[in-house]
Formats: C-alpha cells, sequence, structure tokens
C-alpha cells in the first residue's frame, strides 16, 4: 500500500544571487516546503496541520530538491550537499544549488527571477502514531501531522496539482469508523444502563 503523499504551500520561493560585483557565489533556491501551526485548504474532506516537531526524525533522510516532483529534473541531494534542510520556528527550509546547466536557467532560474514560480511542494508519508484527528467546534475535520516516518523530496513547483492525499483519505476513513463506533459502543451502553435502571426500580 502507498502512503506516500504529497502536499503544495504557498511558501516563499526565491533566487539568491551574488551582489552583480564580481560575486561568483552560485546560486541559490530557498524556500519553506512546510509550515508549521497553519491550517491547509481543503483536502478532500478535512484540513491539515503540521505540528512543530513533525520532521525531526527525518532531517538526516536522503532527500531530493526535485523540479514538479520530476524524478528526471534533480536540482539537489542531501547526500552530495547541494540540497540543506533546516527546521526554523517558521516551518521546514530548504536551500538548494542547482546544477548551471542551460536546461535549469531556462525552465527554473529565469522563471523565479520574474516570479512566475513562487510555490514549494514536499513528498513524505507519515509516521505510525504520528497523526491526530478531530473535528472542530465548525465540524471541520483537522489531520494534525505529529511525526514523519520518512521525507522524499522538496520541490518548488509551476501548478498547484490537487494533493495527493491518498493514505490521508484512508486514515480518515478509519478514523470516522471509529467513531461512528465509539457512538455505537456509547448508544449501546447507555440502552443497557436504562434498561438495568427500570429492572431496579420495577423489582
Amino acid at each position: 500500500m502507498n502512503n506516500k503523499e504529497r502536499r503544495l504551500l504557498n511558501c516563499e520561493v526565491r533566487m539568491a544571487e551574488g551582489d552583480g560585483e564580481g560575486d561568483s557565489s552560485p546560486l541559490k533556491i530557498i524556500g519553506y516546503g512546510s509550515v508549521f501551526d497553519s491550517r491547509s485548504e481543503n483536502l478532500g474532506g478535512f484540513r491539515e496541520v503540521i505540528a512543530p516537531g513533525a520532521f525531526d526524525s527525518v532531517l538526516d533522510d536522503d532527500v531530493r530538491a526535485l523540479f514538479n516532483h520530476d524524478h528526471n529534473f534533480v536540482l539537489g541531494r542531501t547526500k552530495s550537499g547541494t540540497l540543506s534542510l533546516v527546521v526554523d520556528e517558521k516551518g521546514l527550509r530548504y536551500e538548494i544549488t542547482p546544477p548551471d546547466t542551460q536546461t535549469v536557467r531556462d525552465l527554473l532560474i529565469e522563471p523565479l527571477r520574474r516570479n512566475d514560480i513562487d510555490q514549494s511542494s514536499f513528498a513524505f508519508s507519515v509516521a505510525r502514531g504520528g497523526e491526530e484527528w478531530d473535528e472542530d467546534e465548525d465540524g471541520v475535520i483537522v489531520r494534525t501531522i505529529t511525526k514523519f516516518s520518512r521525507l522524499y523530496d522538496v520541490s518548488p513547483v509551476t501548478f498547484p496539482a490537487y494533493p495527493e492525499a491518498g493514505a490521508a483519505v484512508r486514515s480518515l476513513e478509519a478514523w470516522k469508523r471509529e467513531q461512528g463506533q465509539d457512538v455505537l459502543k456509547r448508544a449501546v451502553s447507555e440502552s443497557r444502563m436504562r434498561e438495568r435502571f427500570l429492572q431496579i426500580i420495577n423489582a
């Protein structure tokens, strides 16, 4: 069963360039793959919040930086030192040193400079027991992710694709079934208590 999910964030993505006065520092792509304590858009029946600390166990994963989640368009990798990941008070910050190729310049660097690309996405799996489901006072179901089991990639993206939330939806349905079972158990228990009470007072 595939538990890999993707999320798109309207997060800062920008270029970090030299000062134009002889600074030959390599270009950097800097952005946030995720922000903490920020409720997502509707992901198909629920909204999602990522708790601080959720990434703590995956920061040493061998993570790729991809463009549009395309495995054929690798921008960096933590193992090679061309991608660095840091968690700060805002969320998961990434810094990519992309390859200096014409393809990357044409398809990514120039659109970033023009602000045609300004969103990020990341691919992940949630750890067992690393999510909590609840329903707020407005009837909105909220999934809070407290721990990831795997971080696959971070990606600057051009289009906000529909979030791949299949694993989350399965988890949501399981939670709903559990809630329904709890309601049924309480109803049966209350019915039995009423029957017992009637037996006592009629004895």
